[in-house]
């Protein structure tokens, strides 16, 4: 193998120093809390315990069965977790990691260069490793270099932040439990599993070997799943429960009135209008970017979110390096600016309607929104029809392609630009809606091009305005705001909520008051 030249060293002691800022205020916290046992709502029963499988049902376990190689800052800083450090090769071609030497499994199995390998041939091969087989494509091996030292290689210069990116994302696993880690968390996070009783709860205790020095102060965490989001806050209001994870907008607002705690989190996901671009009238550019200023953002934000979230007209997070709110302006809501386009797109009247709006029935937020656009449309003589389908056919025909457009959430948004290709319709291969080859040439080079382009300075800026750019007059998906999938409504007397960088909650640092 190559040898490795350094070119951006994390220093150990530097990052520590860095770590250091977290630890002491959730130090000096910790002593003013108290432990307990906590008690969460959750309204949507978990997949399974396998850390790659991101999805949102998931998110409860995650950071609770699981340490990532590195984290996040809810700012976006990256730190260490299990790699104490980490170096960038030059050329932006390989990254080393040192890992912690501390660190065992909830078997007792060490955490060490080995089980990372493991992990990492689960997460590249496409059948085992779910969402996190797309972020492993820029790997083109990787090398034990010693038993707490491990290199990973890439088959072409990768910048920085799509590195940490990749780090924050993998979570290692116990090599004798991988095969079987659908069934059987496997990790080495603060709690382990004590009981699942399908469709009822998981309850989870605190894993007494836990590696941080902060350790938690909670002995024991139950997530209990209820049928409605009704139910859960009734539960919280009774004393039932102490936190609600996932709650929708309307009814967080209702409990924070009611003197609970809400709280958002640094990584919303981005309301967006996805428009299949190879059917009906919206193979015309005209006609797709007319709708642009055909979105009218802020009732959409309204009707459907209570106003909780920000508008929107690129598919970014505030903390996103590519954000740029000058294009709320530049494409906000506006019906002669629309009408404008749909006249330049030279369809007849009967050309710009028959078609229909997806809707996913079992989503109160996406019927609402899509009844809004449906009016606005009508104004400008555009006359649709809402086709409400149930969540799980509708999830088929999402996946399958098989709509004209349709209101759908995607995430991801607050990292390094390019990780926006791993939804659906932002995918510049394999497009499940768009189809191969690309039918937007120009959009797959803009995304090529914020990859091959490194550091902060202008350049970086120049392609991620290109990007912008080029989203906008494609205009095969229009996102309209953000919005939080991991809203937490609390008791006053829980304390030490930690806002985690994807929405993920982090019950080691929480304590009572």
């Amino acid at each position: 193998m190559k040898t490795l030249i350094a070119r951006r060293t994390v220093l150990a002691a530097s990052l520590a120093a860095a770590a250091t800022t977290l630890v002491f205020p959730m130090a000096a916290q910790a002593q003013a809390l108290k432990p307990g046992r906590l008690r969460v709502a959750i309204v949507a029963d978990m997949v399974n315990f396998d850390p790659a499988q991101f999805s949102s049902q998931n998110f409860p376990l995650i950071k609770s069965l699981y340490d990532s190689l590195i984290e996040y800052t809810p700012e976006g800083q990256a730190i260490p977790s299990l790699a104490s450090a980490w170096t960038v090769g030059a050329g932006n071609n390989s990254v080393t990691l040192t890992l912690r030497r501390d660190v065992s499994f909830h078997s007792g199995a060490p955490m060490n260069a080995e089980a990372v390998s493991a992990t990492l041939k689960k997460a590249a091969d496409p059948k085992l490793g779910k969402n996190l087989y797309s972020t492993m494509s820029v790997v083109k091996d990787w090398t034990v270099v010693d038993p707490f030292t491990i290199r990973l290689n890439f088959n072409k210069p990768v910048p920085d932040k799509q590195i940490t990116d990749l780090l924050q994302f993998i979570s290692p696993i116990d090599p004798a439990g991988i095969d079987t880690v659908e069934a059987k968390p496997a990790g080495t996070g603060p709690f382990m599993l004590a009981e699942r009783v399908l469709g009822q709860r998981v309850r989870m205790v605190v894993n007494p070997k836990y590696w941080r020095p902060e350790k938690p102060l909670l002995s024991e965490v139950t997530l209990t799943f209820f049928s409605d989001k009704d139910s859960a806050a009734a539960a919280l209001e009774s004393g039932g429960v102490d936190m609600i994870y996932g709650d929708v907008a309307r009814q967080a607002i209702r409990l924070r009135d009611a003197g609970y705690q809400l709280i958002q989190g640094p990584g919303p996901l981005v309301q967006v209008f996805r428009i299949n671009t190879t059917m009906g009238p919206f193979r015309n550019e005209k006609f797709r970017q007319a709708f642009n200023h055909l979105m009218d953002r802020r009732a959409i934000l309204q009707v459907g979110y209570a106003g909780l979230g920000e508008v929107t007209a690129l598919p970014w997070a505030p903390a996103s390096p590519a954000a740029d709110k000058s294009y709320d302006t530049r494409y906000a809501f506006d019906l002669e600016k629309g009408r404008a386009l749909l006249k330049e797109s030279g369809l007849s009247q009967a050309e710009m309607n028959g078609w229909k709006i997806m809707v996913n029935g079992g989503d109160p937020a996406s019927t609402t929104i899509s009844q809004v656009v449906q009016s606005t449309l009508a104004k400008v003589g555009v006359n649709v029809e809402l086709d409400v389908l149930g969540a799980p056919e509708f999830t088929t025909a999402l996946l399958a392609g098989k709509f004209f457009a349709l209101f759908g959430g995607i995430g991801n948004i607050q990292k390094f630009p390019t990780r926006v290709a791993t939804n659906s319709i932002y995918r510049t291969s394999k497009n499940p809606v768009l189809g191969d080859p690309h039918p937007h040439p120009a959009y797959v080079a803009a995304i090529e091009r914020v990859e091959q382009t490194f550091g902060t300075g202008a350049q970086v800026k120049a392609a991620y305005d290109n990007l912008n750019k080029v989203m906008v007059e494609s205009a095969f998906a229009i996102p309209t705001n953000t919005y939080d999938i991991g809203l937490i409504v609390a008791a006053k007397n829980v304390g030490g909520i930690t806002r985690e960088i994807d929405n993920m909650p982090v019950f080691r640092t929480i304590g009572f008051r």
